[in-house]
């Protein structure tokens, strides 16, 4: 596999202003087996900041701030709080903390919360 043409395929979805480019991200990146790839797929959903890019990295169990790979999440939440603009990803932190079904995933959207509180 050639790292550098799957980086430059990931970036470039993650720019792309199309929806089906977060669709695409989603089924194949996040779904990936290479923790690399998850990383990098996490990171372009997080820098589009759009409602369906962050939902996929906040509330998904496996992706995003849920990954198994602990690399994976704390990159994951590091890009979460490098944005500029938190809003929307607080409003679905606030959400997955109220309303999703599995206590794990709310504790680490509740961790990831205080943090974005404290680096605003």
């Amino acid at each position: 596999m050639n790292n550098r043409k799957v980086k430059n395929i990931i970036e470039a979805l993650g720019k792309h202003k199309d929806e089906e480019s977060i669709k695409v991200l989603n089924e194949l990146g996040t779904n990936c087996p290479i923790d690399e790839i998850r990383e990098l797929t996490s990171k372009a959903l997080i820098k589009k900041n759009t409602h369906d890019a962050l939902e996929i990295v906040i509330v998904n169990k496996g992706k995003g701030i849920n990954d198994l790979s602990a690399h994976v999440a704390m990159s994951a939440i590091n890009e979460l709080l490098a944005l500029k603009d938190k809003q929307e990803a607080i409003k679905i932190l606030d959400d997955t903390i109220t309303m999703h079904s599995e206590k794990e995933v709310q504790d680490t959207a509740r961790s990831v919360k205080a943090l974005m509180s404290f680096s605003s």
